[in-house]
């Protein structure tokens, strides 16, 4: 896997072994990342179920000032590290070890504030509603923030959550991705 795009466009990733992460595909990042390309400069960007990060580094790479990576998988953090260390990302990029959920709340609670979020959880995870649903109370969002939830096609999100609303899906066969914003 590279880096798509941007600044560090062709620098090789790290992905880890084994069946624990799904890496997006490059098609749909391409996708998700050309559509953030306006939100991106607004503020930090967070990635949620990061895996490997390649989705936020590929933010970081295009123009975000900061990225937070949370991830709970062991071997996922070794290759996220590895990345944020190679490709010399350390000052702009933080790494936080903790279920998705828990750390939103407790992002919010420190007063973090993000202009773009992403969630790319295991299809059959139980966790992707309800951290959709802790995001979607805005504590840790800016005004006119994005979130951008892949997903299984067959389990679309609702429309409207919380402070979220849908505005733009774009669909990969199996995966799709719904992008939501907060108003200002």
């Amino acid at each position: 896997m590279r880096v798509i795009a941007g600044a560090l466009k062709g620098r090789r990733l790290t992905t880890p072994r084994g069946r624990t992460t799904r890496p997006t595909s490059d098609q749909v990042r391409i996708a998700c990342l050309d559509t953030l390309m306006p939100f991106l400069p607004a503020g930090p960007f967070l990635d949620l179920f990061a895996g490997a990060g390649g989705v936020g580094i590929e933010a970081l790479s295009r123009g975000a000032p900061s990225a937070t990576f949370v991830e709970q998988e062991a071997m996922a953090l070794r290759a996220l590290r590895g990345n944020i260390e190679s490709l010399g990302l350390a000052e702009r990029a933080r790494v936080v070890r903790d279920d998705a959920v828990v750390a939103v709340e407790r992002l919010g609670e420190a007063g973090q504030r993000f202009a773009v979020a992403f969630l790319d959880p295991p299809y059959e995870s139980p966790r992707a509603l309800p951290t959709l649903e802790r995001l979607a109370e805005g504590a840790c969002l800016l005004p006119e923030a994005v979130v951008v939830l892949q997903h299984a096609t067959k389990a679309s999100p609702a429309s409207a959550l919380g402070v979220l609303a849908a505005w733009k899906t774009r669909r990969f066969g199996e995966t799709t991705l719904t992008f939501f914003r907060r108003p200002a």
